[in-house]
Order: C-alpha cells, then sequence, then structure tokens
C-alpha cells in the first residue's frame, strides 16, 4: 500500500484546506521537480550547446530530462519530441505527415477523444483527405475494436484514438487496435493525456506509431511529450529549418527548441515515483510504483462510485465499474433536472474542487446531447488524495444534490 503521509509530504501544494479533484486538467507538481526547475534558473541561466563551463551543465541538464521523459513512456531519447502542449505537439504532426499522404488517403478519429487528437487531423479534410469517424457505443460509451475494423482500408493512413477517455475514464484497448491498424497498413496517434498519470507505459508492448501525453498532469511542468517510433520519424519530413538533417531526431520536430527549465525539471517525475514502494535504499520501479498508484486510486474511487450510482438523480457517463483493469478515477456524470454548472459552485462553497463543462471532448458531449445541460460534472482523482478527502466530496454530493423527489 502507499504511504499516503509520505506521498502528500512531496506535493507542497496539498497544503491547503480546498480538497484539489480536478487533477485530470492538472496535478500538481511533486517537489522534486519544483526544486530542479528552481535549481536550473538560479544555476544555468545559458544557452545550450556551447563549449563554456555552464552551458555544457544545462545542456546535460536538459538532456537528463529528455531521458526522464522517455523513461516514462517506455521509449529513447531520439524518439521522444518534446513541446509547449501535446495540441501543439499533434498539430505539428499533422503538418509533418501530410505530404506523404495523397489526396483521397484516409485518417479515422474518434467521437470521444479530447479536441487535441481529432482537430489537427480534421483540417486535413480541406486538402483532400478523407475522415471517417469511429464512434463509441452509446450503451458503455467506450470505443471498441470491432468497430474500428470495419472502418480500416487500404488507403486508411492513420487512427487516431485515446488510451483512455478524459470524461468516461474508460481505458481502451490499445494493442488490439494497434494490431487492426498496422495489419491494414496504418499508423496510430494515440492519446494518453488522461492515462500517463495513473498507469505505466510502455510503447513497445502497445505497438504504437504515435503516443502523447501532458506532463502537467504527471505531476510535473507544463510541457507536452510526444513518442515517434524511430522508423516511422525518420520517414517523415523535417518542420525545422531547412539546414536541420533529416536525420536529426529529435530535433527535425522541434521548431525554436525546446523549454530548457522546464525540460530539465522533468527527472523530478521520475524522480519521485521513484520513492513509491521504495525498499532498502533503493529506488522502486515505475512498474512498482505504478501498480501502488493503480491499487490506491481504485479503492479511492469505489465509493464515489457507489455513491452516484445509487443516487436516483444522478447518471454516471460509462462505467460504475471501480476495477483498475477498466478505468483510472476520472467520474463524470450528470443530474436531473439541473445544469452541470450548478454543481462546482456549491461545491466550492464547501472547499472541495471539482469542474463542469465538455473538457474539449466537445463531440461526445455534444452527440450525448448534454451540451445544452452544461455538459458534464467531472471529479478526477489521483493517488494522493486521500478516502478522508472522498469521503467528504461524497457528504458534500449528498448536502448538494438533496433527496430523491417523492413521486
Amino acid at each position: 500500500m502507499l504511504d499516503l503521509d509520505h506521498v502528500r509530504s512531496q506535493f507542497p501544494a496539498l497544503d491547503t484546506p480546498w480538497v484539489l479533484m480536478d487533477n485530470a486538467g492538472g496535478s500538481v507538481p511533486c517537489k522534486q521537480v519544483i526544486d530542479r526547475l528552481h535549481g536550473f534558473l538560479t544555476q544555468h541561466p545559458v544557452q545550450l550547446g556551447a563549449s563554456y563551463g555552464p552551458s555544457v551543465d544545462a545542456s546535460a541538464a536538459v538532456a537528463s530530462g529528455r531521458s526522464a521523459a522517455a523513461e516514462l513512456l517506455g521509449a529513447t531519447p531520439e524518439e521522444v519530441i518534446v513541446g509547449a502542449s501535446s495540441t501543439a505537439l499533434v498539430n505539428q504532426l499533422a503538418v509533418a505527415l501530410r505530404p506523404g499522404w495523397s489526396e483521397g488517403d484516409e485518417v479515422i478519429v474518434t467521437n470521444v477523444d479530447h479536441e487535441t487528437n481529432v482537430g489537427a487531423w480534421r483540417r486535413l479534410e480541406a486538402s483532400g483527405i478523407i475522415l471517417r469517424e469511429w464512434r463509441v457505443r452509446p450503451d458503455t460509451c467506450e470505443l471498441h475494436p470491432d468497430d474500428l475494423a470495419e472502418l480500416l482500408g487500404e488507403r486508411t493512413r492513420l487512427v487516431a484514438f485515446t488510451h483512455c477517455s478524459n470524461i468516461v475514464g474508460s481505458i481502451t484497448d490499445v494493442r488490439a487496435c494497434t494490431a487492426l491498424a498496422r495489419a491494414a497498413g496504418a499508423l496510430t496517434c494515440v492519446d494518453a493525456v488522461a492515462y500517463a498519470p495513473h498507469r505505466r507505459v510502455d510503447v513497445r508492448a502497445l505497438g504504437v506509431d504515435f503516443y502523447f501525453a501532458s506532463l502537467y498532469k504527471v505531476y510535473g511542468p507544463h510541457v507536452g511529450v510526444m513518442f515517434g517510433r524511430r522508423e516511422v520519424l525518420l520517414e517523415t519530413g523535417s518542420i525545422n529549418h531547412f539546414f536541420v538533417g533529416e536525420g536529426e531526431l529529435p530535433r527535425k520536430f522541434e521548431p525554436g527548441g525546446v523549454n530548457y527549465e522546464l525540460v530539465a525539471s522533468l527527472p523530478g517525475i521520475t524522480e519521485y515515483l521513484g520513492t513509491l514502494g521504495a525498499e532498502g535504499g533503493e529506488p522502486s520501479t515505475l512498474e512498482r510504483a505504478f501498480e501502488l498508484i493503480a491499487a490506491q486510486e481504485e479503492a479511492l474511487v469505489a465509493p464515489l462510485l457507489e455513491f452516484l450510482s445509487a443516487h436516483p438523480l444522478v447518471a454516471l457517463v460509462g462505467d460504475a465499474s471501480p476495477s483498475s483493469e477498466r478505468r483510472v478515477p476520472t467520474v463524470s456524470f450528470t443530474v436531473e433536472g439541473r445544469a452541470a454548472s450548478e454543481i462546482p459552485p456549491l461545491l466550492d462553497e464547501r472547499g472541495v474542487a471539482v469542474r463542469f463543462g465538455h473538457f474539449y471532448a466537445y463531440r461526445l458531449i455534444r452527440d450525448l446531447g448534454l451540451l445544452e445541460r452544461d455538459g458534464v460534472v467531472r471529479v478526477s482523482l489521483v493517488h494522493y488524495n486521500t478516502p478522508a478527502e472522498v469521503a467528504r466530496l461524497v457528504e458534500a454530493l449528498a448536502e448538494v444534490l438533496g433527496p430523491a423527489p417523492v413521486v
């Protein structure tokens, strides 16, 4: 089990009377990241790539950050592209891939993804790319490989889908989907933004071609990272200056370079995770850390799901199971007769921080008919939340929602 006293001591921002349950929008950073960020800005405020000592040290610090990001994804450093955000990275990827495709080629997108992994591809329709939509099944709000198989064809060039919905919380069978896409000769671009804070990532085992995450949701600074399979990256055109060689990975995908101080702080994430389950003075493995995280989060979300699924005025979006194999602790719901926007302010009064809206999964909320109700209320937990905080949330919801109406 996780030592929650230790966990919470690693996050200075948790020293607050607020219960922070908007973590899918952005987790608080661990102190190891904060310390490295402060250290870089105070000790290495120089340019990279020079021969003088401070530049050598700064270059090494940034390189260690890229290596940490690669470790988090199960990749090599040259396969990790760093950018301002996941949205920026996917837009850059679409620009880089398009010259290699022909008019009439096809891209498959979903109606459940965050717009990051939809809009960049849909904009290619203006240049002759055909878009096909892989839709969730209405009863589960989940993506099924069988439905993808029906959309794949000889002209499918890429399938863009999510590893985990930031609304539903359900985990997609990525291995099955990537196997189908590869058999059809298509690439895959998978959104891990809602998944990476909760589970160990291994891009090799998943069989993905592109895979991206936002590290400010993984206890780090505001940067996005994207894995690209080396063979595919080398075949893809450059979006950097003309003198940056086609074989210069990942530089040819990072116009303007990276944010030095933010990248230099990334080893703080893996350093923190190494404290979870550490024994005998040796740091824990990422596998062990995320096993502990998954078990903690399953126990955390269970009473919330039990309360919401039993309340007659509440409709959960997606599965009520707390199983860590099926979902992460991101929970969305609606309340009969009330707009989603009515609920969070009432929880604010009780010191509990959640949000409402479409959370950039606009197409899913539209297809569910929830736009006119201001979307959904979303509670997003991570492993540093506590059972006492969940109990406080449930008590607050019971007060806010009130008893069932008498018919």
